[in-house]
């Protein structure tokens, strides 16, 4: 927040409702001191949240995300030790390209995971991005995880369930991926 107040353009932040309190289970790392007062993270510059190397023995994925799917990539990597890199883009414009090209070309696999519906999203179109200027370096074309196409979050708790992405269905989308 502290670099969109000084930033001098205007600035758009989106944030998770559940990630304020960390009142949703998994999400308890989000809670955290503030380093000191003048502390400020820069718009533009992604975060390593789990960085692996990559291994001739088995294969690895670089997750790039942001939001939600950080806490459900981080939940559902626990049982791929070693496997998945996890980069939270923390904004989307300005994006850091080196850090999720540079992550990508490591790996040779990559998923995108958003909380949004995915046609016509901008997790479809960093996917293409991420195609474009690593194709050389991927082995499998790039995954995108996100919620179900339909115009709004249902109320009711069992369909917004279904409808959103969440670790168990990152969990699944990462054993297929892994597989190919």
């Amino acid at each position: 927040m502290k670099a969109a107040y000084y930033d001098p353009n205007p600035v758009v932040m989106l944030e998770h409702k559940g990630l304020y309190w960390s009142k949703i289970k998994g999400t308890e790392e989000a809670r955290t001191v503030e380093p000191s007062e003048d502390y400020i993270l820069p718009l533009g510059k992604a975060r390593i949240v789990q960085e692996v190397e990559s291994s001739n023995e088995k294969s690895t994925i670089s997750v790039i995300t942001y939001g939600m799917g950080v806490y459900w990539s981080k939940n559902a990597a626990k049982d791929f030790p070693g496997q998945i890199e996890i980069i939270d883009l923390r904004t989307l414009n300005p994006i850091d390209t080196d850090t999720i090209f540079h992550s990508v070309r490591k790996h040779g696999k990559c998923m995108v995971i958003t909380e949004e519906p995915v046609f016509n999203s901008f997790a479809q179109a960093l996917a293409g991005r991420i195609q474009e200027a690593c194709f050389q370096s991927l082995d499998a074309s790039v995954r995108v995880i996100g919620a179900e196409n339909l115009p709004a979050i249902p109320l009711n708790s069992t369909l917004e369930a279904t409808m959103l992405p969440n670790a168990d269905k990152v969990k699944a989308a990462f054993e297929s991926l892994l597989k190919y």
